[in-house]
């Protein structure tokens, strides 16, 4: 059964309010930079206001003030701040009354019609069937990055137990990965998550490939749509690259986090040198070591430390530490490839945008979001995900195969901008007609005439 939705009239105002994880100017990643660039690209339609909620958590803590909830950022119109309290992250709430409370109260202010959650890590998943009963109207909209509802483990779907990639999750699965976590806390969290989401109207993803881990899931196939990330072009003005008769220069760019695999390409640097190819280097761009774990993080350490030790013109690595969008054609310049050594799905990597936007091919795992978007031999070379010694075979082959880098350069397409990717959002808002989610109705009778109270 499908619910026709009150349209906003012709000619009015469509009031959307986006709700991300974190604003991307005071934390990174690739979640709230296309919320933010959604947000930019809503702004500056004539007949959109946009609104933006986005959570912060206590790694910045002279944004706390005493007694403030929601306040505004750095004075920018229509642009707030979640202040995230006591976040649990077992069941993914907030327990703080009074920061719900001021949730309530920040939604009766900007009366939306649309409501698009771009995450729910620090805002709490119930925030989801609060604004149902607040709004019964409003048109929901919830943005996939990843599998943090199906997967305990950060979202990720890597086992704890060999760090294989994992397919699906149950009961027993997930115990397996979280010994001190009975199976009977699964299924309630997999229930818990499920109920909350029942109060959406339409999920979106980024890649086809996370559609169907989702159906498996639970999740209706009509109920998702696949949107692919826009993003502002940044190579405007910028030269393709000077001719040169090697292509022998590599770049890594994003966090340096266990997932995101920049130790696989340590250890490919380790095996070139080890079979005596030397005649190529690697920058690596971006920061974050901090939060990866002791291991990977000790691991990277002591090859940084090491590479320094050698003789300049026996390094092969340089670190260039973090950048801003800004600096992008400074550092793509520097490189001929792109490495995304990701040792999980990736569900889409912002990274392959940046990169095909200076035409720049990439060399990435083949796995997930990665195989989905580059064609391995077309415009751009697949390698075994974590496996060291395949990634220094595509590096040798990317360094020495005359005419492989323009090949592949010359199938690069540029990928969505902003613009499309806000038409897109833009035609999901205004459908006329949605599959009803299943507590929709139930809600609407309920409270359609009355005011809600927040317990």
């Amino acid at each position: 059964m499908c619910l026709v939705k009150v349209k906003v009239a012709a000619g009015a105002t469509m009031k959307v309010l986006l709700i991300s994880l974190f604003h991307p100017e005071l934390v990174r990643g690739g979640a709230q930079q296309v919320c933010y660039e959604l947000f930019l690209g809503l702004r500056d339609r004539p007949n959109v206001e946009a609104t933006l909620l986005a959570s912060v958590d206590t790694s910045v803590p002279a944004l706390y003030k005493s007694g403030a909830r929601i306040t505004g950022f750095d004075r920018r119109p229509n642009e707030y701040l979640f202040l995230s309290r006591s976040y649990d992250y077992l069941w993914h709430k907030v327990p703080d009354p009074l920061l719900i409370d001021a949730y309530v109260e920040f939604l009766q202010l900007v009366e939306p019609d649309v409501v698009h959650f771009h995450h729910f890590l620090t805002l709490g998943i119930d925030l989801l069937t609060i604004t149902r009963k607040m709004l019964p109207h409003v048109r929901i909209v919830f943005t996939f990055h990843e599998f943090l509802s199906i997967c305990f483990a950060d979202g990720q779907m890597v086992r704890k137990t060999d760090k294989s990639l994992c397919t699906e999750a149950s009961a027993v699965r997930c115990h397996q990965c979280f010994p001190d976590l009975s199976p009977e806390f699964f299924f309630l969290r997999e229930m818990w998550m499920k109920k909350h989401f029942e109060a959406v109207d339409v999920f979106t993803t980024p890649s086809r490939f996370m559609i169907n881990h989702y159906i498996k899931w639970g999740i209706a196939a009509d109920r998702i749509r696949h949107v692919p990330n826009g993003q502002t072009d940044y190579s405007a003005g910028v030269p393709l690259s000077e001719k040169r008769r090697t292509r022998n220069r590599f770049g890594f760019f994003g966090q340096f986090v266990d997932n995101k695999g920049i130790h696989v390409i340590l250890r490919a640097v380790e095996h070139l040198r080890a079979s005596g190819f030397s005649d190529f280097a690697v920058e690596l761009n971006g920061d974050n070591l901090r939060y990866a774990s002791e291991e990977r993080r000790s691991e990277i350490e002591a090859f940084l430390q090491q590479e320094a030790q050698r003789p300049p013109q026996e390094q092969n690595v340089v670190m260039n530490g973090p950048y801003h969008v800004n600096d992008l054609a400074n550092r793509m310049a520097r490189i001929d490839w792109c490495i995304v050594p990701s040792v999980w799905w990736e569900i889409f990597c912002l990274v392959i945008s940046e990169a095909w936007m200076f035409k720049r091919p990439v060399i990435a795992s083949n796995v997930g979001g990665l195989k989905e978007r580059i064609t391995d031999g077309v415009n751009g070379l697949h390698f075994t995900v974590g496996d060291a010694r395949s990634l220094a075979e595509v590096m040798y082959r990317a360094c020495t195969e005359e005419g492989l880098w323009e090949k592949l350069v010359a199938n690069i397409t540029p990928p969505m901008s902003r613009e499309a990717m806000t038409d897109v959002f833009y035609k999901i808002y205004q459908a006329d007609e949605v599959c009803q989610s299943p507590a929709h109705e139930i809600i609407r009778r309920n409270v359609v005439h009355q005011t809600v109270g927040i317990e």
